[in-house]
């Protein structure tokens, strides 16, 4: 959520950064501003008729004890009036700031000023590359029909279960699941993160804290009767730990990490965009978590994306690294930075990784705070990052490694699948 006090402060300086982004509704910063300036003129109206209040309750039982039988009791009207008056500004403050902040839930972050201009994913700059595309015959086949040939996912079996969009992995399928997710926990507790096991049922509070709700309540999962969402990312447990938290400067940064299904509803999705693994309403993904000092976020930033790099380096794929522009990114990022690996046989690049730094985006509606020795209070920065996502690892790793006999697996990887190919 943004500063209401920052936006104030400059206007069209917010103005000009939502543009940035290509925010429609610019002309939410002035309706903020006069509900802002409305609830400021309530809160002086409401200390005056206080004070007056005040100011009677001791002035009645004098004129009583003076005789002044009349000024008393029209000084007792006055008092009830004076109540009544207080109630009324009192809902009236509840309703102001009630829009007022309902108003500052819609609005996006602000984007970094290293941010491209650009609308679609198109105008996204790539930052580097690396790897080497395969070069594939002609006999070379998608990774939905070599999960077939070699019984690795059921994609029917999965409608049958629950719907499109929900795999069954069978065999070394599952196996090679696993063994993901076991590498990427590996290499993320390695580089200094705490494991955790967190649930994938949140509450409201956790969704409004960490900003999918109200921007994404209808691709999310709800379970009605009980109020609960299931999680589209682990990002929201883990950031949730620290809602309400005041953390002491010593205790930064925090690192944390966990392997969770996602669950997105992914409306509106179709086409070749939703074929096999392409796009899924259940699927799996480790994250890395940081709550960081907001002098250091952006040095950490990139020291999460070389980390991500260096999983999709040691799993041999080719890959690109781009920066987001304003009108790609998401709603509560002021920096992303997306992974995307080579597909050799749909022959196209597949978004496997989001790294983002939100500075005080998320931490001012967590409330998520630190403190320094003299006691000075500030808001964290917090930063996430897919490391990885498994759908479209996995779909790249079955067609850009197939040859006419099986599927290579990388050796990184062979110690936790327990097996070196798929087929012969």
């Amino acid at each position: 959520m943004l500063h209401l006090a920052d936006i104030r402060r400059d206007p069209e300086a917010a103005k000009a950064r939502l543009s940035h982004r290509h925010f429609a509704n610019l002309a939410a910063i002035d309706e903020l501003i006069a509900l802002d300036d409305q609830r400021k003129k309530l809160q002086t109206d409401h200390d005056a008729v206080l004070a007056e209040s005040n100011s009677l309750a001791k002035e009645v039982g004098q004129l009583y004890a003076q005789g002044k039988k009349a000024e008393g009791d029209a000084a007792k009207v006055r008092s009830s009036e004076l109540k009544q008056r207080s109630a009324e500004l009192t809902a009236q403050q509840a309703q102001v700031s009630e829009a007022l902040q309902t108003l500052l839930y819609t609005l996006p972050n602000l984007p970094h000023a290293s941010v491209p201009a650009g609308r679609t994913p198109e105008d996204n700059e790539v930052v580097r590359s690396g790897g080497k595309n395969p070069s594939l015959d002609a006999t070379a086949k998608p990774h939905w029909d070599l999960a077939a040939t070699y019984d690795l996912i059921d994609f029917e079996l999965g409608v049958k279960l629950a719907g499109s969009g929900f795999p069954v992995y069978k065999g070394k399928g599952a196996r090679l699941q696993r063994a993901l997710i076991a590498f990427f926990l590996d290499r993320a507790t390695e580089a200094g993160y705490t494991e955790y096991l967190p649930s994938v049922l949140i509450n409201e509070a956790s969704g409004f804290g960490t900003g999918q709700l109200p921007d994404k309540e209808g691709q999310m999962y709800l379970v009605s009767e009980d109020k609960l969402y299931l999680a589209p990312t682990a990002e929201v447990p883990l950031t949730n730990i620290y809602r309400d938290v005041i953390l002491e400067e010593a205790q930064l940064p925090v690192r944390m990490t966990a392997y969770t299904s996602c669950f997105r509803r992914e409306a509106g999705s179709y086409g070749k965009d939703v074929r096999g693994l392409n796009r899924l309403h259940q699927f799996e993904k480790v994250e890395i978590v940081r709550i960081e000092h907001p002098d250091r976020s952006y040095a950490v930033l990139e020291e999460m994306v070389a980390h991500v790099e260096s999983l999709v380096q040691a799993l041999e794929l080719p890959y690109r690294i781009l920066r987001l522009c304003g009108g790609d990114m998401g709603f509560t990022s002021a920096l992303t930075y997306d992974f995307e690996v080579w597909s050799a046989a749909q022959e196209r690049w597949l978004e496997v990784s989001s790294v983002s730094n939100f500075e005080t985006f998320q931490a001012n509606r967590l409330k998520l705070r630190f403190q320094d020795n003299n006691k000075k209070k500030a808001l964290a920065h917090t930063l996430n990052g897919s490391a990885l996502a498994l759908p479209r690892i996995v779909a790249a790793l079955l067609e850009n490694n197939q040859d006419e006999t099986g599927i290579a697996i990388p050796a990184v990887l062979q110690p936790y699948t327990g097996f070196a190919r798929i087929g012969g």
